[in-house]
Formats: C-alpha cells, structure tokens, sequence
C-alpha cells in the first residue's frame, strides 16, 4: 500500500512538473469543446474583453479533407491590460493577444488549457509588472473556470 501511495505521489510530481515545465494550465472541462468554447467567449465578453477571432481547427482540417478531433482556439484580449505589460517588456507582445485552446483529447476528455502568466514572466524577463501579471492570472482563472464549469 505504502509503495503505491509512494508513486501516485510520484507520478502527480512529475506530471505537475511537466505541466508547470511547458507553461500550460491545464483544466478538463464537463462540456465539449464548442460549448466549453461558447462559455469562454461569453465570460470574457461579459467581463469586458474583446475576442479577436475564433479559431475552429476541426472545421480547417475537414476543408482540406483531413480529421482532427474538435479544437479550438480562441484569442483575446484588452489593451488596458496587455499595454502596460508591454510597457515592462515590449517583446512579451509576441504572446499577446491571450489566447484558450480548448481540444478534446484521444480519450475523448475536453480541456482548456492557457499561457501560465509566470510563465511569461520567466519567459520575457518581465520586472515590476506583478500586479499586471497577478490581475491576468486572476482573470484567466475566472474564466476558465466558468468555461469547464469548475467551482
């Protein structure tokens, strides 16, 4: 018992790692894809943010005669919140507008993941924007949340 314990402990450690490692939050949805997306959308417009364009990947690889499992990407954003943290480093632009990707795996599970904000941070060596990047986190978190239908 106490071995099986030991490597389910193990094997969250490693996974969590390789999720914090990529820079993805992760979260598994209750909807499908398109409605899990639906939500998205709707939470962000509601919360005051625009959505730039909504990317069916699904819809793109039928047109050319190709499967893919529903995905989708949706982008957006709001410049009175991406502004200011291009102003603590310009080149972090290059991961702006924010962006979901909600897909449905091979084991037919929904999820939605997203940029970790620390990850950026890291990424672009962002300094003195921490309440910039703490106001995101807290954002994509809400959202996200109301699009898997979290708590």
């Amino acid at each position: 018992m106490k071995k099986i314990l030991l490597l389910s402990v193990l094997t969250f450690l490693v996974s969590y790692s390789a999720c914090a490692q990529d820079g993805l939050i992760k979260l598994e949805s209750k909807y499908t894809v398109q409605e899990s997306a639906d939500r998205f959308e709707t939470a962000a417009k509601e919360n005051g943010l625009t959505i730039f364009v909504r990317i069916n990947h699904q819809n793109n690889a039928a047109s050319v005669n190709m499967e893919l499992r529903p995905t989708e990407v949706i982008i957006f954003g709001n410049p009175k919140v991406g502004t200011p943290l291009m102003q603590c480093a310009q080149e972090v632009g290059i991961d702006l507008p924010q962006k979901v990707l909600i897909f449905e795996d091979e084991n037919e599970k929904v999820w939605l993941s997203y940029n970790n904000p620390d990850y950026l941070k890291n990424r672009h060596n962002i300094k003195g924007c921490d309440a910039v990047l703490s106001k995101i986190a807290g954002v994509l978190s809400k959202l996200s949340a109301a699009a898997v239908g979290a708590p």
